[in-house]
């Protein structure tokens, strides 16, 4: 009897320790189940490190969703990076699908081409771009060459050009560039060179021409007088040649090179120098006025200021009749500018060429030009003398009543020193 109730007491106690651990593992059970469904609600976080066999499932879905999150995002800034380069491109970018509709485009595509990304977006690029040249260029799928074309953009007619290129099955990039600007330098080195060509060409006739003669004739056939007469006359064409090439290096020099430092400059001191010229240039026939502040001194290259200071005063010698006045004047205006101006009662210039007149080669009246002596490329030397100086080169003229040619220097140019006043010297020469 009592063997039996001590079995029984066994029993129930195990039955017992049975129960709590059912009841245990339950609890652990549903803890790690609770655990893993509070990471399943925000994946991103860490799991927790209890979570039972549960771990076996959530540590590598875990590790895979954070490798797929570092992918994705090294995506997206690989994706913002590309765009903002796009955005930055020097040229409009757009990207079609295959059949020309829209995708993307650039803020310099929506400047120079008119479009509306937002509004734009899905439209067929042939409804914008309304060129049936561009519609063919683009449909015979031969893009190894640029569509280039003159249309209305931004407000103005430009040169544009169009390159189209496949980027993958289902995507075309186009590219459009504004080159306006590189054709209008094509036209002037194409004029450049023409002009070139012709300037050296005529004198170079010329002398071949004399040398002809003197060769074909007989000796005797040629008088002293003849014969130094030819002399004299190809020795100015081989000068002409000359000054030409000088003046084409000196151009060259000042269009390729940055301006090296300068010194401080009298520069009535260079204007009595090529006042020296000037008056050995008109011989006599003018009459000069010379205003000029003794003391008023710029910062500046010497060699450089002396030519443009020359090239004026001997431009308006060639360009101002017998008994005409040129007035040079150096002085400082109102607004504290350094002023060097070259008046003449000369035959002056027609408004519609004062824009040109600085231009390489460029003649109001070529023939005057060439027997005047001018090469063509003095106002084109000054100009660019100006412009490394930080001036103004101002021209202001009327037919038949004469020009004045003003280099203005900023006040930051000019050199004050203390205890000195500007002193004017007026002069006049005949």
């Amino acid at each position: 009897m009592c063997i039996g109730i001590q079995y029984l007491a066994q029993g129930y106690w195990g039955i017992v320790a049975l129960g709590l651990i059912f009841a245990v593992y339950y609890f652990l059970e549903d803890r790690h189940f609770q655990l893993t469904v509070k990471w399943a609600r925000d994946v991103e976080s860490p799991p927790s490190p209890d979570l039972g066999k549960y771990d076996d499932i959530v540590s590598p879905i875990y590790k895979l969703l954070r490798f797929r999150g570092n992918e994705l995002k090294a995506l997206k800034h690989l994706s913002h990076s590309v765009l903002s380069a796009a955005q930055a491109l020097p040229a409009a970018a757009i990207t079609l699908d295959r059949s020309f509709h829209i995708e993307w485009c650039n803020g310099l595509a929506e400047k120079m081409l008119g479009l509306s990304y937002e509004q734009d977006k899905g439209y067929n690029i042939f409804n914008l771009v309304r060129l049936p040249e561009f519609f063919e260029y683009a449909q015979n799928g031969d893009w190894s060459h640029s569509f280039v074309t003159h249309m209305e953009s931004d407000g103005q007619f430009r040169c544009l050009k169009f390159d189209l290129n496949q980027y993958s099955e289902e995507g075309i990039l186009m590219l459009c560039q504004d080159i306006t600007q590189l054709e209008k330098l094509r036209t002037t080195q194409q004029d450049f060179v023409a002009n070139v060509s012709h300037e050296i060409r005529t004198p170079l006739t010329v002398l071949i021409g004399f040398l002809e003669t003197l060769q074909d004739l007989p000796p005797e056939a040629v008088s002293p007088e003849q014969r130094k007469q030819y002399e004299t006359l190809m020795h100015e064409q081989a000068q002409r040649m000359l000054a030409i090439v000088a003046d084409l290096l000196t151009l060259s020099t000042l269009e390729s090179t940055q301006a090296s430092g300068g010194q401080k400059l009298v520069l009535a001191q260079l204007i009595e120098s090529a006042g020296q010229l000037a008056h050995s240039l008109s011989k006599g026939k003018h009459k000069f006025i010379f205003e000029i502040d003794e003391k008023l001194a710029i910062h500046g290259q010497q060699t450089e200021i002396s030519s443009a200071i020359s090239n004026l005063m001997t431009n308006a010698v060639r360009y101002t009749p017998t008994d005409g006045t040129i007035t040079v004047s150096w002085y400082k205006d109102n607004k504290g500018n350094a002023v060097f101006s070259v008046n003449d009662t000369g035959l002056g210039i027609a408004k519609q060429d004062i824009p040109r007149i600085t231009e390489r080669f460029y003649r109001v009246d070529k023939s005057r030009s060439r027997a005047s002596g001018g090469t063509g490329l003095g106002l084109a030397i000054t100009k660019h003398i100006v412009i490394r100086h930080n001036a103004k080169l101002v021209i202001d003229s009327e037919i038949n009543k004469g020009s004045t040619f003003s280099i203005i220097f900023p006040p930051d140019s000019i050199i004050n020193e203390p205890n000195i006043r500007s002193s004017k010297k007026l002069a006049v020469h005949a």
